[in-house]
């Protein structure tokens, strides 16, 4: 009954927000944004794939949550300076730099 209750409130008060995966991981240490999804459970649905993906790829998944956002986030993978040692090198913003 809550869940009915969840979605009749989100339909009414949350119809401009996306819904959004965010999964934190370390090493690298990063957060990470999937989606957008229509709903809470159509996130939750996909999550599973994700975290599998980011483990094969040999990333610890800290954290992992459904989130509704009103606009999309900044950035689709966000490394976490100063956590490790693994993020990326900033590379130049035009080519004939280095």
């Amino acid at each position: 009954m809550a869940n009915v209750l969840k979605q009749i409130f989100s339909f009414f008060f949350d119809s401009d927000r996306q819904w959004w995966l965010e999964i934190k991981t370390t090493a690298p240490a990063c957060t990470y944004y999937f989606g957008p999804f229509d709903t809470e459970p159509d996130a939750q649905a996909q999550q599973q794939g994700y975290l599998d993906d980011l483990q094969q790829e040999g990333a610890k998944v800290i954290a992992a949550a459904a989130i509704a956002l009103d606009s999309p986030p900044p950035q689709l993978t966000i490394y976490e300076e100063g956590i490790d040692d693994q993020a990326p090198d900033p590379a130049p913003a035009f080519s004939g730099q280095s």
